[in-house]
């Protein structure tokens, strides 16, 4: 029978860290979706103007045109990596144009607003459901509302049967949306696992990513994002997705918004936790993982994973692999060995995932990055 490791804490101080820890996650909650209004700017209105002008006493209309009104627009800011700029109000809102002057003089058109977003935002109109644009590219932008068109002056309605209209059009109002934004980040790569598995050891070891790395659980509590580049200058972007538990699918631990990130990934890293800190059963790991993903999405436990045994750096971890190795290799036998602290088994494990991402790309369409 294969026996877990000994547990090292109490299970009081387990039960006062959880409590803290949800008492205090939501203070530092990744901010992944947020539902805003938007409303375009308003178009100024038409001018009503007559030239007078000494030694013309009988001036023709002159009234200029109004500004039309400005633009809500979404623009892909490369520096973002969450939503949390956007929740602080509930509607925002383009200028107004400005109204048409005399002497034909057009109004001024009206500013557009910008709102930045991270690359992967998903924008979808709450009223019906509908799916408005997927943010994939650096530097997209999406115009989410526009501004009203000015109002004509009365220049406009001038005819040969009338030399003095007195007619003038208001500025068309701009157009109002309520929108549900939400980020799914875009990575060739996840890497998921327990809390405390080494996920934000590996990629800060094999990436440009620098995450907080800390002996406890949760100490990731937003994806970090990586781009990976090997010896023959072949890359791909990883995401260090934070820590599942049990209970993930229904939103425990932040779990829903983590297992969001997943599903645009192709290719999975399944870290198991063979240290002896870990008191659980690491093969049990496992199966609460793979269980979480398919009761969260059939689809997400279907993707190509490579399992993984991390912090495997010292013989009594290496011990306590071999008691679960053949079952581990009858689940994968592509099984990889690694040791972050170390370096251990990392470059066979980065020249798997490359076979399997050249695997994935010809039975699938090219993934935009």
């Amino acid at each position: 029978n294969i026996k877990p490791a000994v547990n090292k804490r109490s299970a009081s101080t387990r039960q006062t860290n959880l409590f803290f820890l949800h008492l205090f996650l939501p203070l530092f909650m990744f901010i992944d979706q947020v539902e805003i209004s938007v409303r375009a700017g308003d178009g100024g209105g038409g001018c009503r103007s007559f030239r007078r002008e000494k030694f013309v006493p009988l001036g023709g209309p002159d009234g200029g045109d109004g500004g039309d009104g400005g633009s809500v627009i979404l623009f892909v800011d490369s520096s973002l990596n969450t939503l949390d700029s956007l929740r602080h109000q509930d509607l925002y809102r383009a200028d107004n144009g400005k109204p048409g002057r005399s002497r034909q003089r057009t109004g001024k058109r009206g500013s557009d607003l910008t709102l930045k977003v991270p690359r992967g935002t998903l924008v979808r109109e709450c009223e019906s459901g509908r799916i408005l644009v997927d943010l994939k590219q650096l530097d997209q932008g999406f115009v989410l509302v526009r501004g009203g068109s000015g109002g004509h002056g009365n220049m406009r309605f001038k005819s040969a049967s009338n030399r003095a209209p007195n007619k003038t059009n208001p500025g068309l109002p701009g157009e109002i949306r309520t929108v549900f934004l939400e980020l799914k980040l875009l990575a060739d790569v996840g890497i998921i696992g327990f809390p405390n598995s080494g996920k934000s050891t590996l990629i800060s070891k094999i990436s440009n990513a620098q995450p907080k790395i800390a002996e406890y659980p949760f100490s990731t509590l937003a994806p970090n994002l990586g781009v990976v580049t090997m010896e023959d200058f072949f890359s791909f972007v990883v995401a260090d997705i934070p820590g599942l538990v049990e209970g993930a699918h229904e939103g425990k631990g932040l779990g829903i918004q983590f297992l969001k990130h997943i599903e645009r990934t192709r290719v999975l890293v399944h870290l198991v936790d063979f240290s002896l800190e870990n008191w659980r059963d690491p093969l049990e790991d496992f199966f609460v993982i793979q269980e979480e993903l398919e009761k969260f999405s059939p689809k997400l436990s279907l993707k190509p994973q490579v399992l993984t045994a991390s912090k495997v750096d010292h013989p009594e971890a290496e011990e306590k692999l071999n008691n679960y190795r053949r079952k581990l290799e009858e689940i994968d036998p592509r099984l990889n060995i690694i040791s972050s602290i170390t370096g251990k088994g990392i470059p066979h494990l980065l020249n798997c995932i490359r076979r399997i991402l050249f695997e994935v790309e010809k039975t699938t369409e090219p993934k935009i990055l």
